[in-house]
């Protein structure tokens, strides 16, 4: 079986989850990982299952996460599907569900597309990477939730073993659909 790993990612965070992902269901699947700005390159008519990893910058996806929805709604309402959103809020264990993590549930609220499985991951925090203005904005931000704001430090904190087992729950996703 063959699926497609989809990423939409600001910093590189959600590609690198989406990578792990793929690495993680060697000789469960055969995973191709591509960003989500590059899907006219491929068929996706060609694959088995879908996933769609989407990190989250001011409270917003990337316009491509909801225009390829649109563009491939019912190709992915056909096959088993799953979607993770990757943000900062999610640093914060209680924040780390569809149910509770307040970007995503709203997206997922107003999205056509409903997967079949579903996740929030931590994002990570690489102050010396972002552009002024968007150092200066997240700064503020993490101050106001009482997050890190030396502007000289990187934190990773995603919990990578939650990504295993969502990538495991993925492995096994076309089988519970079809039984």
């Amino acid at each position: 079986m063959k699926a497609l790993i989809l990423f939409s990612s600001r910093d590189g965070q959600t590609r690198s989850i989406a990578s792990y992902i793929a690495t993680i269901l060697k000789g469960t699947l055969e995973c191709d990982v591509v960003n989500i700005l590059n899907t006219h390159e491929v068929d996706i008519g060609k694959y088995d299952q879908i996933m769609i990893g989407a990190s989250i910058r001011y409270g917003h996806f990337h316009p491509s996460l909801k225009k390829f929805i649109h563009q491939h709604l019912s190709l992915l309402q056909q096959k088993p599907s799953a979607f993770f959103s990757v943000n900062l809020t999610a640093r914060k264990p209680e924040k780390r569900s569809l149910q509770t993590n307040a970007y995503t549930r709203k997206f997922l609220l107003r999205s056509p597309w409903q997967p079949d499985l579903g996740a929030v991951f931590a994002g990570a925090l690489r102050y010396p990477n972002y552009r002024w203005f968007d150092r200066v904005m997240i700064q503020l931000i993490m101050h106001m939730t009482g997050g890190e704001t030396d502007s000289t430090k990187e934190i990773e904190y995603t919990d990578w073993e939650q990504v295993a087992r969502f990538a495991q729950e993925f492995g096994q996703i076309a089988l519970k659909r079809s039984a």
